[in-house]
């Protein structure tokens, strides 16, 4: 009779947590997160404390330091982050220093092999010349840097403010225009526009 009773009991038992369980299904529901978009995804790959060489063709031309790297593949286009900023240095083809490119951000477009800089960016190169601006493009294949705001050069022959900016990466030729500046005498030609300060020589 004991072992009766004790079936019994269980046998109610399990109907309920039949019950239970039958309720919790049929009440479930489905708790999904929305889609991330490209542009939301987060990097690939994050390196800290970064000093680096990296070639070009080949040869060694640059050495970056960098607090953080960031690399995202899934972003399209995909690109290098920097945001803790960047320095940079410059070889010649002897391994000599010839530059140093610094920014507080930077991003890197490798397909198109395009360095976009901002915040406080600053060049200097071993003849003595200082660039700075808020935004510079650096472009790999025509090897050339360019912005188009608010530029300052100091050689020490001059100094000069400009809206658009041009040169070679060895800051050896370039263009200002939408110029001022002070100049010593004769360092222009007479016949040049006031606007327009470049390194090029007239053909």
């Amino acid at each position: 009779m004991i072992i009766k009773d004790y079936i019994k009991r269980l046998s109610g038992v399990g109907s309920v947590l039949a019950l239970m369980l039958f309720m919790a299904c049929s009440e479930a529901q489905e708790h999904t997160a929305p889609a991330v978009n490209p542009e939301d995804s987060v990097s690939m790959m994050t390196t800290y404390g970064v000093n680096t060489l990296i070639s070009d063709s080949g040869v060694i031309k640059y050495r970056i330091v960098t607090e953080r790297w960031d690399v995202n593949t899934v972003r399209q286009p995909s690109r290098w982050e920097f945001m803790k900023g960047v320095f940079f240095e410059q070889f010649d083809e002897r391994f000599h220093v010839v530059g140093y490119v610094q920014a507080d951000t930077a991003w890197y477009y490798d397909q198109k092999r395009l360095w976009k800089l901002r915040g406080r960016v600053s060049i200097r190169n071993t003849n003595g010349l200082i660039y700075t601006s808020e935004e510079l493009y650096w472009d790999g294949l025509s090897h050339e840097f360019y912005s188009t705001v608010y530029s300052r050069l100091v050689t020490p022959e001059r100094t000069i403010e400009g809206t658009y900016f041009r040169s070679d990466e060895q800051m050896t030729h370039y263009t200002v225009t939408n110029s001022k500046g002070s100049f010593v005498p004769n360092d222009l030609d007479d016949d040049e526009p006031a606007d327009s300060t470049s390194t090029e020589k007239k053909k």
